[in-house]
């Protein structure tokens, strides 16, 4: 375990130290959870769980993010202060019955979400099919992602556009963390719907903008745009912006179509662009500072022919990182 201070331990021991903020400890180690859904929980004034959070945030202990009006919390896991709070929850007996009827109810609260996401997603299925029947089938789009991660672990990963957190799916056991960020609240409550469901407790939900992305510099090993870029009017500011985050060496992989001349996507749904060159993604790849790995093209097959193709191109951080070699190695 990293070592912490002893004034920063006790903080922390402090913070722990009360029954109302050890089982908020323990559902904040299971999901990102909502104030009003923690006294929903808890069956506490919404004023006393604010008290008891802010507690529990300033000693280190959890995370905070906010997505519009609302902000979420998460049990913190990173840093000193992360594995402590970790230790802490490791060591509760879940059995209990108090803890044990928390977990209830925050699994009432979960399928609430699930079921508030599939209202929404049942509204726009329609011309989210009709868009997905375009292209080549996302399985092939997949299997290719697959291929280019292969058996690597990563530190961290994060997704642009995450959407209903597909790629998200995919990548979590990829990755010691997992972040998908998105702009709607909508998809994302769709995405934290999918990933409840599927267990994925590795992985953190942001709302934010792709121009100014609110996660740390130098901060990913692989960054994902799927199925993003023909939506931006500044393609080339987005993807400066993921080059920030990425980590010396770190990989970005861009999933989008190739050029098509299907005028109704700009005009119904949003498109800005109707595809991208490999040239045109070349050379914005190059100006983020860059170097392209590969570019490839996922075309129609013979029972496809009305379908657009779809483009991968993958990008690699230009800094080289060195393992230094222990002096008594050298002598």
């Amino acid at each position: 375990m990293t070592q912490v201070s002893p004034s920063l331990l006790i903080t922390a021991l402090e913070a722990a130290g009360e029954i109302t903020r050890l089982r908020l400890l323990a559902l904040l180690s299971e999901a990102e959870v909502t104030v009003s859904e923690l006294v929903t929980i808890l069956g506490q004034s919404q004023p006393r769980i604010s008290r008891h959070l802010k507690l529990l945030a300033e000693a280190g202990l959890i995370e905070r993010h906010r997505e519009g009006a609302w902000a979420f919390f998460r049990l913190a896991d990173r840093g000193a202060l992360g594995e402590v709070a970790q230790a802490i929850v490791g060591r509760l007996e879940r059995a209990d019955p108090l803890l044990a009827t928390d977990h209830a109810r925050l699994a009432e609260v979960r399928q609430s979400r699930a079921e508030q996401a599939a209202r929404y997603f049942a509204e726009q299925a329609g011309d989210w099919d009709r868009i997905r029947s375009l292209h080549v089938p996302e399985e092939r789009v997949e299997a290719a992602l697959a291929e280019i991660v292969g058996t690597r672990h990563f530190h961290a990963v994060l997704d642009l556009g995450t959407g209903t957190g597909r790629m998200l799916e995919l990548l979590a056991a990829h990755a010691n963390r997992a972040v998908g960020l998105d702009q709607s609240p909508a998809m994302l409550n769709v995405a934290r719907a999918r990933l409840d469901h599927g267990g994925f407790r590795t992985v953190q939900l942001r709302q934010g903008d792709i121009y100014a992305l609110p996660v740390e510099r130098d901060g990913y090993d692989l960054v994902v745009i799927h199925q993003v870029l023909h939506y931006l009017d500044d393609p080339a500011r987005a993807l400066r912006e993921a080059a920030r985050t990425l980590r010396p060496g770190g990989q970005l992989v861009i999933i989008d179509f190739a050029p098509h001349e299907l005028e109704f996507l700009r005009e119904k749904h949003a498109h800005r662009r109707l595809g991208f060159s490999h040239a045109e993604v070349g050379t914005l790849l190059e100006e983020a500072g860059l170097a392209v790995e590969s570019k490839s093209d996922l075309t129609p097959q013979a029972n496809e022919s009305d379908r657009l193709t779809v483009s991968i191109w993958v990008a690699r951080d230009r800094r080289i990182v060195t393992d230094l070699i222990p002096a008594r190695e050298v002598a």
